[in-house]
């Protein structure tokens, strides 16, 4: 059964890439749907209550028929994985120009991450969050007050913190644009994203245990906020709270290394 399912997703490709049939092209849309609410419940974790659902699936659905009229079948990327990081852009993308999100918490979030950065250069190491609230004025507890809040913000992916460090037309890369194409050689690109690999590796590395995993658990395995909590033993929104910091911590590595000053 699956084996034909496969078979006729297959043929639908070639129906829409090799013969433009808009019938196929819609086959395509309904039968990778479920890709857009999943992206959507994922992004939704994490957003105020006011921001519907419904809606992130109606921005993502454009993503979708984006990657769909992109997507080479050729290259050797799953679509799954392509269509995901399209989805999400075009549901970010239409969040960054509802701009929900207040003046004051975006100018706290780029406060904390230049203390991260002050205090990383001065102490040779991760600022407990304590010497960060000390940094930037407040006590211990605003400062978690300060984070909690930031959570409910917290919609950046990976694709955004590898052009953190870049101009603002760059926010259109992803990090499947760097994929080698075997057909087109382009060293210099190959040569950047090489680079940009090896920072973002090195400030995750940078990070302390417990946000490490937190990135590890939520990006690269899959795992839901609630389910991390369940792991570590602690809240959903403990949990938020240590991805919140993290973010923001890699936010400030990366853009510190664009601008040629990386703590080592």
């Amino acid at each position: 059964m699956a084996e034909a399912q496969r078979r006729d997703v297959t043929s639908l490709w070639s129906a829409y890439k090799d013969h433009h049939d808009e019938h196929a092209r819609e086959q395509l849309i309904l039968n990778y749907s479920p890709l857009v609410k999943y992206v959507a419940g994922r992004l939704s974790i994490n957003l105020p209550n006011t921001v519907e659902t419904a809606d992130l699936i109606s921005y993502g659905i454009f993503g979708l028929i984006d990657a769909i009229e992109k997507f080479e079948p050729a290259r050797a990327i799953k679509f799954e994985t392509y269509a995901i990081t399209r989805i999400k852009g075009a549901i970010l993308d239409e969040l960054r120009a509802m701009d929900w999100v207040p003046r004051s918490v975006r100018a706290r979030a780029r406060e904390i991450e230049r203390a991260n950065i002050k205090l990383e250069n001065e102490l040779r190491r991760v600022p407990t969050d304590s010497e960060i609230a000390n940094e930037i004025g407040v006590t211990d507890q605003e400062l978690a007050g300060i984070f909690t809040k930031l959570s409910y913000t917290s919609v950046i992916s990976f694709d955004e913190l590898w052009t953190a460090g870049g101009e603002k037309d760059d926010a259109k890369s992803s990090v499947l644009d760097t994929i080698k194409d075997e057909n087109a050689e382009d060293p210099v690109a190959s040569f950047e994203a090489e680079e940009v690999k090896e920072i973002l590796s090195g400030a995750v590395e940078h990070l302390p245990e417990r946000e490490r995993l937190v990135i590890g658990l939520y990006y690269f395995e899959g795992l839901t906020l609630k389910e991390i909590g369940q792991v570590l033993s602690v809240t959903e929104s403990r949990v938020s709270q240590l991805h919140t910091k993290a973010v923001l911590r890699l936010r400030g590595r990366l853009r510190s290394a664009h601008e040629g000053y990386a703590p080592a």
